[in-house]
């Protein structure tokens, strides 16, 4: 398993060659052989990573989002070139920084009075292992970036105190570092209780969203059954109970669409709005026929008031 870890190394002890007008700080150390968080780096990892190094991008202090968070521009001072493994003592390379850059001439300082405060951190992704009760680096896969900071002993940006506000923000990155590298299947050994939590919650809110899902399905199948019973009522010449006044609104009551609502299939409301189109039709040639009324006994709606009757066949005829 890869993962991300984050080391300081200082150029104390070291004569860099300094190009104040090419921006130049030759001989930089960017990484040591063994760090100062207990960590040994094989020979062989190092030799492998100089050309991860090449070109890699320097900047101010540590992300404020953890090891792989964006950078601000403003942070960004150089590169890192011409970068060689040095048998016994780690990597070493040339700092090209902007000499314009607004922290220029206090790194410049640095570099030629008081090299200890010349630092650089890397952030990478590294394979790791065990030789005994040391932890060895066996392989640098990534070099996420690599940031200038002053006293690297501690997790303090450049030109920042070692106060308790910057060395939990150091401590806050490499938290962020290691929860970005975490599995789920870590999580489980580490945090049973935690990844039964998290099922349980997900459950619930999968619930939750099954039952809003299933209420809309039924509602559309509400809206698509009476949209058909429209069509239905349209081709069988009766009212549409939408648009119907309050005549027409007996032939197409609210009972009636209810029975048609609750039809066991298409075939089952076609018979319905069948027989109360033969029935509105009966109705309406027995009006034309006859100018008596309608015997009571012969009226197919006998059991309804006589209001209402007379207004069914007012809205037929």
């Amino acid at each position: 398993m890869h993962e991300p870890i984050q080391e300081f190394v200082d150029s104390r002890g070291l004569v860099m060659p300094i190009d104040r007008r090419g921006g130049i700080i030759r001989g930089v150390k960017i990484l040591g052989v063994a760090s100062q968080n207990g960590r040994t780096y094989l020979p062989e990892a190092i030799e492998r990573a100089t050309p991860l190094y090449e070109g890699a991008k320097v900047n101010v202090n540590h992300a404020k989002r953890g090891p792989a968070g964006p950078r601000d521009y403003r942070d960004r001072i150089g590169v890192i070139r011409n970068v060689a493994a040095r048998p016994g003592e780690g990597l070493f390379g040339d700092f090209h920084f902007n000499p314009r850059h607004a922290l220029a001439e206090q790194l410049l300082w640095d570099a030629e009075h008081a090299p200890q405060n010349v630092g650089f951190s890397h952030n990478v992704l590294a394979r790791l292992g065990r030789r005994g009760e040391t932890v060895v680096v066996e392989e640098i896969t990534k070099v996420q970036s690599v940031d200038l900071v002053a006293d690297p002993a501690t997790t303090a940006g450049l030109f920042e105190s070692t106060g308790n506000d910057e060395l939990r923000e150091g401590a806050a990155a490499d938290e962020a570092g290691r929860l970005e590298s975490l599995t789920l299947d870590q999580l489980r050994q580490a945090r049973p209780d935690l990844v039964e939590a998290l099922l349980t919650e997900a459950a619930e809110r999968i619930a939750v969203l099954e039952g809003e899902l299933d209420r809309l399905r039924l509602a559309d199948q509400i809206r698509a059954r009476r949209a058909r019973i429209r069509r239905l009522l349209a081709e069988s010449g009766l009212p549409d109970p939408e648009v119907a006044g309050a005549p027409e609104r007996q032939i197409v009551s609210e009972s009636f669409l209810q029975r048609l609502m609750q039809a066991g299939d298409e075939a089952e409301i076609r018979r319905l709005i069948e027989e109360r189109a033969e029935m509105v039709r009966e109705l309406a040639e027995a009006e034309r026929q006859s100018a008596r009324p309608v015997a009571r006994e012969q009226n197919p709606f006998y059991h309804q008031p006589q209001g209402d009757v007379e207004a069914f066949v007012r809205a037929i005829v």
